[in-house]
């Protein structure tokens, strides 16, 4: 993966920031939203590129775009900062691949602690029924 190849393939839209703020938010576009089409990529390998879309499929749109949205501030500039950042983030974990897990057994005394301690607590609920007579 090719940092500052994929930085140089991204688009930005600023669009109007919904919520509170008065006048001002109805004039100004403060919120960014990213563009990276994952297909046409250079700066990732085709095996990159198909776990990034089997993992982010539900991110990605029909033509390929991995899209996210940024509106937390209240100043663009910040608003691209703030999703390049997410964006590099949410790469990088679905890049990662996790360690297979090793099947292990139960160690003999802790079957056998494990079966005491059921027996103790089935006597001891036992023990609390009224005496047969």
């Amino acid at each position: 993966m090719n940092v500052s190849a994929i930085i140089g393939e991204l688009k930005f839209k600023a669009i109007r920031s919904s919520g509170a703020g008065g006048q001002h938010v109805n004039k100004v576009s403060s919120k960014v939203e990213l563009y990276f089409n994952v297909v046409n990529s250079e700066g990732i390998t085709d095996v990159e590129k198909l776990r990034i879309t089997n993992r982010l499929a539900s991110r990605i749109n029909k033509s390929g775009d991995l899209i996210l949205q940024c509106g937390d501030t209240r100043s663009q500039h910040r608003n691209k900062e703030l999703v390049i950042r997410r964006f590099l983030d949410v790469i990088k974990s679905s890049l990662h691949v996790p360690n297979p897990r090793k099947a292990t057994k139960p160690s003999k005394s802790s079957v056998r602690k494990r079966l005491e301690n059921k027996k103790r607590q089935g006597l001891k609920k036992n023990n609390r029924k009224k005496p047969l007579l």
